[in-house]
């Protein structure tokens, strides 16, 4: 056997393989002293994790008890609506205590499962990968392909069907007691389709639901140039045809195999001449741009942060947040012309406030520098 049959085999039984006696694991007081710490993280001001933190290993114990005594419930989902960027997105949010918590504890068990069955593609809600990854990959695909498919799946988080998605579980998991938790957590939910956007949980889910699919792109269809952020999904090819034939295919086994609905905005364009326009960026064969949209609101932001430089008025955290955001944004692309026209001019804007309000002890240390040495470091 050659070593790339060697490779694909191995891949095959880790995609085929199931996992037991994972739930002992779950509950042992080790594994829920470091999902407190993980769920934590950047929350410590949280009253719950206040709460928590004081006394660990009373909370703890009670969660322990809640699962092995089979007693634990999901709580009642907090409902908020967001707008973003256009689009109205309900989010859920469940307590700290004990959801947030339990999410965690299984996740620190079951993600190497879950990573075992998603492809080298996938970028979204994902350690190690991301935007970042994403874009590596776009930019190798758009300089060695002709013309790019471009789809995204219509609501795709309220519309994960609860029993498929509790099918393709089984399928890696047989361990009951997990899979009892799994599915009370899913069926939470209310209906019999949907996971919640916001729920730490959900993101692993909705990718899982997807992995089988990309699966079938990639050993059926022999799909070799594509990306999928969640359920923005771009392919490559010379093809046009091709391409063409693929989607017509794409739309019929999401359809069928898990009841998920195509938008019908998708396209099939050269991408040397249009670009792509994905994760945010226009990709083109020798350079990236940042997106249209995020372009105007970004010139529009900075000349507002303009507007109160030069009328001497300082400005607030919503404005100083974005602006960085904004600068991480360009840092990613061709953007010097961008940041010389719009950023440059408010730099005194945005340093005045940091050292002024964000971190003012900072000034002070360099005041003191400047009484001390007599030169100037601010």
């Amino acid at each position: 056997m050659l070593v790339g049959e060697n490779s694909k085999a191995r891949q095959k039984e880790n995609i085929m393989k199931r996992y037991g006696f994972i739930f002992e694991k779950i509950v042992t007081m080790d594994n829920l002293r470091e999902a407190h710490m993980r769920a934590r993280e950047d929350k410590h001001f949280y009253k719950e994790v206040k709460m928590v933190d004081a006394n660990p290993d009373y909370y703890l114990k009670q969660i322990q008890d809640m699962l092995i005594n089979k007693t634990y419930e999901v709580s009642k989902y907090e409902v908020s609506i967001i707008n973003d960027k256009g689009k109205e997105r309900e989010l859920m949010k469940l307590p700290y205590f004990p959801d947030r918590i339990i999410q965690w504890a299984i996740m620190l068990q079951i993600e190497k499962i879950f990573m075992e069955v998603m492809c080298d593609h996938v970028c979204a809600s994902i350690p190690g990968r991301g935007i970042k990854k994403a874009m590596r990959l776009t930019k190798k695909h758009v300089k060695d392909s002709a013309y790019c498919l471009k789809l995204d799946v219509r609501k795709f988080y309220p519309s994960i069907n609860h029993r498929i998605l509790k099918t393709l579980l089984r399928k890696k998991i047989k361990d009951l007691d997990v899979m009892e938790l799994l599915d009370k957590i899913v069926d939470s939910y209310p209906g019999e389709k949907g996971v919640p956007i916001g729920s730490y949980l959900s993101q692993y889910l909705a990718n899982y639901y997807l992995a089988y699919f990309d699966h079938w792109l990639k050993e059926e269809k022999h799909v070799t140039k594509v990306v999928r952020y969640m359920d923005d999904i771009t392919i490559y090819s010379d093809d046009k045809d091709f391409l063409h034939r693929l989607n017509v295919e794409i739309k019929a086994y999401l359809q069928e195999r898990l009841r998920l609905e195509l938008k019908s905005n998708w396209q099939v364009f050269p991408v040397k001449v249009r670009g792509v326009d994905f994760v945010g960026y226009r990709f083109f064969p020798r350079y990236i741009l940042l997106r249209k949209k995020t372009c105007k609101r970004m010139k529009k932001m900075f000349d507002h942060i303009k507007w109160k430089q030069d009328h001497r008025q300082m400005i607030n955290y919503h404005e100083f947040c974005s602006a960085n955001s904004y600068i991480g944004w360009l840092a990613w692309c061709d953007s010097f012309r961008l940041y010389e026209k719009y950023v440059t001019p408010v730099i005194h804007s945005l340093i005045t406030y940091y050292y002024e309000v964000i971190n003012p002890d900072v000034r002070k240390y360099y005041r003191k520098l400047i009484r001390k040495k007599g030169r100037c470091y601010a």
